[in-house]
């Protein structure tokens, strides 16, 4: 006999509680999501049904020169932004640790990035910082140092992207600040007594026992970074000019889907990325046990 609780069944409770997330995640998650492994086995342009098409998708994926070189930009992106990214936010989190003057308000300045992180009119606003008429050159220009059109060069347009990563530090800075606030000044105060200084106590006790809140910002970052879209697509204007220089994966996944309508080809592309998400965090799982430290 089930349990009941003033008259009410506990489960059947709980299921009409739970039941309007059960429908969206059935409905926008779980069957696009089979529907998408469907189709990434057909040639299907959403004109016509869509017709098996086998390994064929998967297969081309290989000889096609566009995606590798997505790949490559998308590899550059996440393994030069990420840790600069992690690296500030770190700084900028111990700098603003201590509850000093006016700390509350450059707090939330750092953090306002955060809050438009993948808006279309951030990367604008980057577009036209870094446009051949930008604020860089026209600072540079004081200087009597010609300038260039930095989103338009292939050898520096994928970097001012990167450094629109980097500058959305925020989120991360908090969860830092959060698990600093968390560690033991008694730590500290036995270190001081032995006589460590503030860069030993930072490498010997405030990394260590920070690497759980490193490790999550690890994989956020990480997992976040292989999905970035729309700086890609505003700031190439979606092709991922100059000479694909900027064509994340994710934008040449739209382009296939939804210019050229080769929708079975980007559902392949689609499920190739999320292996390749999966296989990266499972490792970045298993590497942690090496040196993620839990204070218990």
């Amino acid at each position: 006999m089930k349990k009941k609780y003033n008259g009410i069944n506990k489960p059947w409770e709980a299921y009409v509680f739970l039941a309007p997330w059960i429908l969206g995640l059935l409905a926008f998650t779980i069957i696009p999501m089979l529907m998408s492994l469907y189709f990434s086995f057909t040639r299907y342009n959403m004109a016509t049904p869509p017709v098996w098409f086998g390994l064929a998708n998967y297969t081309g994926m290989f000889k096609d020169p566009r995606v590798i070189k997505s790949l490559q930009v998308t590899f550059i992106y996440v393994l030069l932004g990420c840790p600069f990214q992690l690296a500030f936010a770190l700084l900028l989190a111990t700098v603003l640790k201590k509850n000093r003057r006016g700390v509350r308000f450059y707090r939330a300045v750092y953090y306002l990035p955060s809050l438009f992180g993948g808006s279309v009119a951030v990367a604008l606003l980057w577009r036209q910082i870094f446009n051949a008429e930008g604020v860089v050159n026209r600072i540079l220009a004081i200087f009597d140092i010609t300038g260039k059109n930095w989103i338009a060069t292939p050898d520096t347009a994928l970097y001012t992207l990167i450094l629109l990563h980097i500058w959305q530090f925020g989120a991360s800075m908090v969860i830092f600040l959060g698990g600093l606030k968390q560690i033991s000044q008694d730590y500290y105060e036995a270190a001081e007594i032995d006589g460590a200084g503030k860069f030993r106590c930072f490498f010997n006790i405030t990394l260590p026992l920070l690497t759980p809140m490193v490790f999550f910002n690890i994989v956020m970052a990480v997992i976040n970074s292989f999905q970035a879209f729309t700086p890609s697509y505003i700031i190439s204007g979606g092709t991922g000019s100059p000479l694909d220089s900027t064509l994340f994966y994710t934008l040449y996944l739209y382009i296939k889907a939804f210019r050229q309508f080769s929708m079975g080809y980007a559902s392949a592309m689609a499920w190739v990325l999320l292996i390749i998400i999966a296989i990266i965090t499972r490792i970045m799982f298993l590497a942690a046990d090496k040196w993620v430290y839990y204070d218990e």
